[in-house]
């Protein structure tokens, strides 16, 4: 059974096309610039999606983009299918499903309805979301879709990890309460650990570490809290996101601006965390090599040759001291709530590559029972998952590559496997 996972933004369009006999990618790609000049197509085939072919053309719609890529699918010298029927179901991250939404589910009219009923709750994302499940539904008449939703495997937090501190007639009347995002990889990499550890009982915390960051407590495989709020905004220092603020700094920065508060936001989630403490980059690569740097060294930030200089250098330790900070006090208070810790794991862009930062968020840890192998740590980059704690670490610490298309897929052949 072949599976197109889709996952739709509101001017782009990332695919993967998995064979789910063997679960292997036989194509994935990206749509840019929906809708803008510029638009174009990146696709890769072959083996491990090794090749890659560019496709440059006016791209007005998520329809026309959903057009383009089943046409490269079976395009005779860079398809990987002989025809569009082939795909048996769409499986489609969509962001925000509420309370109405505990897990996965077949995408009919009740269905979209009640994702766009959250589009208060995900106003960039859920739109764009509905525009890919129409797409492929115009593209592939008869061919079931399904809605894996971001927020569906934090539903099982209780009310006391949920819950603001807020008059409860918000809730009541809006829903407005913790909701969390990231959920398929954390769900994904919950499942994998469990397996790791063969144990009934687990206590886990989950670091999904990229340009947005969020942690999970996880018992016995089900979430009991995470760092993300009622939008990815909330939690540890991020990209570009702020985490955690006290609610008067908006209007503190709003009042002293002359902004009203949806701009005050927009520099939160946009201009603010690494970007906005370092001034220098919002990638944590870049932020990490200024912070290590010499005064005078030429060093390469975002493909550019620069002299280090020394306020910048100071300003980047400043940045990641407070990155790894906010992430360290995540997991105490993770350990603390669940009542121990067996495990701690790291995935995404930076908890799959970066050791350096690994063992920054480690370092301190140790009344944990967190102790590293330096070896084992340094080995694991570029996707390796293993096991990177000490013999004699009374916490199992690794890395797991995650991924979120894979649990997509997942979910949706369970769903519909014998449906089409």
């Amino acid at each position: 059974m072949k599976i197109l996972v889709i996952n739709a933004g509101s001017s782009s369009l990332k695919y993967q096309l998995i064979d789910m006999t063997n679960e292997k990618v036989m194509a994935k790609g990206l749509v840019e610039r929906i809708g803008i000049a510029g638009s174009n197509l990146v696709h890769k085939y072959g083996v491990d999606c090794g090749s890659k072919k560019k496709y440059e053309q006016a791209i007005a719609n998520h329809t026309e983009a959903m057009k383009l890529v089943l046409e490269v699918l079976v395009d005779k010298e860079v398809g990987v299918i002989s025809d569009v029927h082939e795909i048996n179901a769409v499986g489609h991250r969509v962001l925000h499903g509420g309370m109405a939404f505990t897990q996965s589910c077949i995408i009919d009219d009740a269905c979209k309805a009640a994702i766009k009923k959250c589009i208060p709750l995900g106003p960039l994302h859920n739109p764009a979301n509905l525009m890919g499940i129409e797409a492929c539904e115009k593209a592939m008449p008869g061919v079931p879709n399904v809605a894996v939703f971001d927020t569906a495997f934090h539903q099982t937090m209780p009310e006391k990890a949920y819950l603001y501190g807020v008059p409860l007639k918000y809730f009541r009347e809006d829903e407005v309460r913790r909701y969390g995002f990231h959920g398929t990889s954390h769900r994904y990499i919950a499942g994998e650990v469990v397996k790791i550890l063969g144990a009934e009982h687990s206590k886990v915390v989950i670091c999904h570490l990229g340009n947005g960051s969020s942690l999970s407590a996880v018992v016995d495989g089900k979430c009991v809290d995470t760092s993300m709020g009622l939008t990815p905004l909330q939690g540890v220092l991020m990209g570009t996101r702020s985490g955690d603020v006290d609610p008067a700094v908006v209007e503190f920065i709003a009042n002293k601006e002359g902004w009203n508060v949806t701009r005050t936001l927009t520099m939160l989630n946009k201009k603010s965390g690494l970007l906005g403490l370092s001034e220098v980059s919002s990638d944590m690569r870049d932020v990490l090599t200024y912070s290590r740097a010499a005064a005078g060294e030429e060093i390469e930030i975002g493909g550019n040759k620069v002299i280090a200089e020394q306020e910048k250098i100071d300003k980047c330790k400043t940045t990641v001291d407070c990155w790894q900070y906010s992430i360290k006090k995540y997991i105490g208070a993770y350990a603390a709530a669940m009542g121990g810790l067996d495990a701690l794991v790291f995935t995404a862009g930076i908890g799959e590559n970066n050791p350096v930062l690994r063992a920054m968020v480690c370092d301190g840890l140790e009344f944990l029972g967190v102790k590293l192998d330096a070896a084992a740590n340094d080995e694991k980059k570029f996707g390796k998952e293993g096991e990177i704690s000490a013999a004699d670490s009374r916490v199992r610490v690794f890395v797991i590559p995650t991924n979120e298309e894979l649990a997509i897929a997942r979910d949706t052949l369970e769903l519909t496997a014998g449906k089409k």
